[in-house]
């Protein structure tokens, strides 16, 4: 089933729908990134404010630098994609311009998901990614916890349970990092991974926090 799965998410995709999605850290909501219809339809789905941004979802790191300018070692991206952290990096001409038209700058998520990394390598494009919840509600680690959603979604891929429910750590989604800045780093989000990230960060690349 998990072909089919890939198959038919990929599928609701590329017709303009959006779809619930496991990753490694919460549930998520997908749709074509470069599709600027259903990138609206998220934040409608969302109630989210038009100036918050969303993440781009890839495969494999490789895709990141038709997407993205980069100015860090191709290692640093592989030390800590893919995995539960959001790079920040300056966006390039190929992004939907209409992908948050306000900044220069574009997350990108490469989960440490199989099926989330086979979907995405479905896709022609990249998926624009957010959590599975109303705004400013809490994350969600099962579809149950989300089914107020379902009636405007293409599709729910039911990946179980995420993590721990009990866990209030589990619900902290990725950790974001601004690395748009050569030599140095900030986070904006600490995120479920912060210490791992920022040890790789200033131990083996040196990098220095934004406000030093």
């Amino acid at each position: 089933g998990w072909r089919e799965a890939v198959a038919a998410a990929a599928g609701a995709l590329q017709a303009g729908g959006l779809v619930a999605v496991p990753t490694d850290t919460v549930y998520g909501v997908a749709c074509l990134a470069q599709d600027s219809a259903a990138v609206r339809s998220i934040y409608s789905l969302k109630g989210r404010n038009g100036t918050k941004p969303l993440a781009i979802c890839l495969g494999d790191v490789e895709r990141l630098y038709s997407y993205c300018h980069v100015n860090v070692p191709d290692e640093l991206l592989r030390d800590l994609l893919p995995g539960p952290v959001t790079l920040v990096l300056e966006r390039s001409e190929e992004l939907n311009k209409d992908l948050n038209p306000f900044t220069s700058l574009v997350g990108v998520r490469i989960p440490d998901h199989p099926f989330m990394r086979d979907l995405a390598r479905a896709c022609s494009g990249p998926l624009a990614l957010t959590s599975a919840n109303i705004s400013s509600h809490g994350s969600t680690l099962t579809v149950l916890e989300f089914q107020d959603l379902w009636p405007h979604l293409s599709l729910v891929i039911d990946g179980g349970p995420i993590g721990d429910v009990q866990s209030p750590e589990c619900r902290l989604g990725s950790t974001v990092v601004d690395l748009s800045v050569s030599g140095k780093f900030s986070i904006i989000r600490p995120g479920c991974a912060l210490t791992p990230t920022v040890d790789i960060l200033k131990k083996k690349y040196g990098l220095v926090p934004e406000s030093s």
